[in-house]
Parts: C-alpha cells; structure tokens; sequence
C-alpha cells in the first residue's frame, strides 16, 4: 500500500525546494522540483481520486507557494475550494501571486489541463470552465481594405 501522506510531504518538500531555487535564480534546480512535484502529483493520480483529496489537505498549508501548487493541480477536482485558494493568493504581490492569477486565468479561458480527466467519466458540469465569451477572428476573416495602403515610396513627388 503506497502512503499517501508519504507523499503528499514530498510533493510539500519539492515545491518548498523549488521556490527556494527560484529565489537564488537557480532555474535548473528548480525546474528539476517541478519536475519531481509533477512526478509525486502522478503517482496521487494514479490512485484516483482518493490521491487527489490527500493533496488537497495542502489547501490550509502556512507557505502560500505550497497552498497554490495544490490548487493549481486540483482546479478540476476541487473547484470551488482550489479557487478560493487561488483567489486569496492572487491577491498579492510577487511570484506566487503571479503564478496564482495564471492558474485561475487558464481555467476561466478553458485552457487549464493540469489534472485532465479520467476518459471514461468526464468532469461534473459544474466543474467545467465556462467558455470564453471572447472571441476572435482568426486573420484570414478580417475584411479586406478598401484601397491599398499606400507609402512615401509610392508618391510621384514625395
């Protein structure tokens, strides 16, 4: 039986090590934390969503950068309470407020697939994003000028 717990303070210890290496500006370790958080957040998966509600006990976590990775992850599973999360953090100021204003701006626009899921159960209706109501045009469709546009270049006299 895998501990989940065991690994909920994994995912805790590589996102703490993570914002630490940012700060020093040390991307390459970093992005090998984030790399090792999205390994752990994996295995949770794996287990369905029992895993995912073990991550969710982040949410109340002192260090904002660990209640936002979580929250950020579990947008699908736990909307409402992954979305208050966010919403408090992004509040801020910095990095993890940045991070946390990204997150809620992917799900609203519909492009948020952290956690995709399971194919055989799609999400809840109310888990959904609701579709952006901007929208648009790709160039092809925008309407031709009336005359060409012309330049100095183009002037007999100029």
């Amino acid at each position: 039986m895998i501990d989940l717990q065991g690994l909920v303070a994994e995912f805790t210890r590589h996102v703490q090590a993570e914002t630490e290496a940012a700060w020093r500006g040390d991307s390459k370790t970093a992005n090998k934390h984030v790399d090792q958080c999205l390994a752990v957040f994996d295995k949770l998966r794996a287990h369905g969503d029992t895993g995912r509600d073990a991550l969710a006990v982040l949410f109340t976590h002192p260090r904002m950068d660990v209640r936002v990775s979580a929250a950020a992850l579990l947008l699908r599973h736990r909307t409402a309470e992954a979305k208050a999360v966010l919403e408090e953090a992004a509040k801020g100021k910095g990095l993890v407020p940045f991070e946390a204003s990204q997150a809620l701006k992917r799900w609203e626009e519909g492009t948020w697939a952290l956690d995709p899921a399971d194919e055989d159960a799609g999400p809840p209706e109310a888990a959904r994003p609701a579709p952006s109501s901007k929208r648009s045009r790709p160039r092809t469709e925008r309407p031709a000028p009336d005359k060409r546009r012309g330049s100095k270049r183009d002037k007999r006299d100029g």
